[in-house]
């Protein structure tokens, strides 16, 4: 490899090295990030509870069944969201 060819190489690596550093996310940028596959995992076990909770005091006697069952499906729902989110921004 003659100077040259040495010279280039190194010149493209220190281009991509600066383009990662462009790209790089900023902290607000992960913030939103962590804050979005919060909101994407937490919100369905609240609405899950609440639905079961509203569904159990239709019920005529005392029963936790429908929170229980709901608060499940809540958490599935919410884990399918996170890995949906991340396998399409990442």
């Amino acid at each position: 490899m003659n100077d040259k060819q040495l010279r280039k190489s190194v010149e493209k690596q220190i281009k991509r090295m600066q383009r990662a550093e462009k790209e790089r996310p900023t902290l607000l940028a992960q913030s939103v990030f962590m804050g979005t596959l919060s909101l994407l995992f937490v919100l369905p076990v609240i609405v899950g509870a609440y639905l079961g909770i509203w569904l159990d005091d239709k019920a005529e006697s005392y029963s936790i069944h429908w929170t229980i069952g709901l608060i499940f499906v809540g958490l599935v729902v919410g884990m399918i969201n996170v890995y949906l989110y991340v396998r399409e921004h990442h």
